[in-house]
């Protein structure tokens, strides 16, 4: 079943190449959504597809980035069918 998982990456995320390897992932388990670098030095990432492709996304990007990331904040939430790519914000 499709779902969309609002996320928040806390740490040292910022500037070592995340919001490419997020969308690198992204592209590849074919997921849509977005991922932008916030002010206060987090990253925010919203993403659509069916739940286990999630759940495998947000796998790969915690064993990946497990130096750099804090803290991470998931929100899930129904789909809401808006996105038709993923892109860097």
């Amino acid at each position: 079943m499709k779902k969309q998982v609002h996320v928040y990456y806390s740490g040292r995320v910022q500037g070592v190449g995340f919001r490419f390897t997020v969308e690198d992932i992204a592209r590849e388990l074919g997921v849509f959504g977005w991922v932008k670098n916030l002010r206060d030095g987090r990253v925010e990432v919203m993403l659509e597809a069916e739940e286990d492709v999630l759940k495998n996304f947000l796998s790969r990007i915690r064993k990946y980035f497990s130096n750099y990331i804090s803290d991470t904040t998931i929100e899930w939430q129904e789909p809401g069918l808006e996105f038709s790519a993923f892109e860097i914000r």
